[in-house]
């Protein structure tokens, strides 16, 4: 793996041998300096109580929260964002000030907007629309705090109509032509985009300008690099030489334990003054 990429845990997949809040510190105890979350609450707009709780619980653990989903419905159930539902507009709306709440209080500037299956009963070009309303409301107010607002392919539910990073780059285009922000870019997952067979390397070559954040696991199984097939340390370079200097998030799941599995990664080279 590269030697001066950041790297960074996704506290949502790893660790959740633990309960959520005791996971920044189990990052920290594994030599990490950051973290992201998938959103961390049960609803769109938690209570005082709990974004404080959150908050803390990053804060007492000394690593920087550098990644943050805006809420996605019952990913569970697979839902996969609330962008482009025009029922759940409003729902969107309100989460939009509670993550940049949180985004302010610790510092985080990316913002993950998962865009939303497509849904029966509503045309594909009204759940765009609503999409592209949404994304700009959303970049507006991330750029009151030079936050970023993240957009990326997923694989899994097949009703999820951003599946390349072409998906993704004309959605940034017609929001930005629409609504005039211009903080929105690629979150380019690489296990997402090979598993939806996207030509990764071609991707980086042509688009390592417009990509603001990164998050790997190996295919296939969704588990640690080196686990499966994908040339992650290849693609890492190839991002680091054509200029990439954010994060790169670990989000897969681990096939043992969540320590054990980070075995790929030397501790001298997991924290950012490392």
């Amino acid at each position: 793996m590269s030697h001066s990429l950041r790297y960074e845990v996704n506290c949502s997949i790893l660790f959740t041998e633990l309960p959520l809040l005791e996971r920044p510190e189990a990052a920290r105890r594994a030599g990490f300096d950051a973290v992201e979350f998938w959103w961390p609450f049960d609803r769109p707009v938690p209570s005082d109580k709990e974004a404080d709780a959150f908050v803390a619980a990053v804060e007492n653990a000394g690593v920087s929260l550098v990644g943050l989903n805006f809420a996605a419905g019952n990913m569970p159930l697979g839902d996969r964002g609330l962008v482009s539902w025009p029922a759940l507009s409003a729902e969107f709306r309100a989460n939009i000030d509670a993550t940049l709440d949180i985004g302010a209080r610790l510092g985080c500037r990316m913002f993950n907007a998962l865009y939303g299956n497509r849904i029966d009963g509503v045309s594909a070009e009204r759940q765009d629309e609503v999409a592209t309303e949404n994304l700009g409301l959303a970049a507006w107010a991330a750029a009151r705090i030079d936050g970023t607002v993240l957009l990326e392919p997923v694989s899994g539910p097949n009703r999820y109509p951003l599946r390349t990073a072409a998906d993704v780059l004309a959605v940034i285009d017609r929001v930005q032509t629409a609504t005039g922000a211009a903080n929105i870019a690629l979150l380019a997952d690489l296990y997402h985009l090979a598993v939806n067979g996207d030509d990764v390397d071609k991707v980086i070559a042509a688009h390592t300008a417009r990509i603001a954040h990164v998050q790997i696991a190996d295919s296939p199984g969704r588990h640690e690099p080196g686990s499966g097939d994908l040339l992650l340390q290849q693609q890492l370079t190839a991002l680091e030489t054509g200029g990439y200097r954010g994060w790169v998030g670990l989000e897969y799941a681990p096939s043992g334990g969540s320590a054990e599995s980070l075995g790929w990664l030397p501790r001298e080279r997991r924290g950012i003054s490392s």
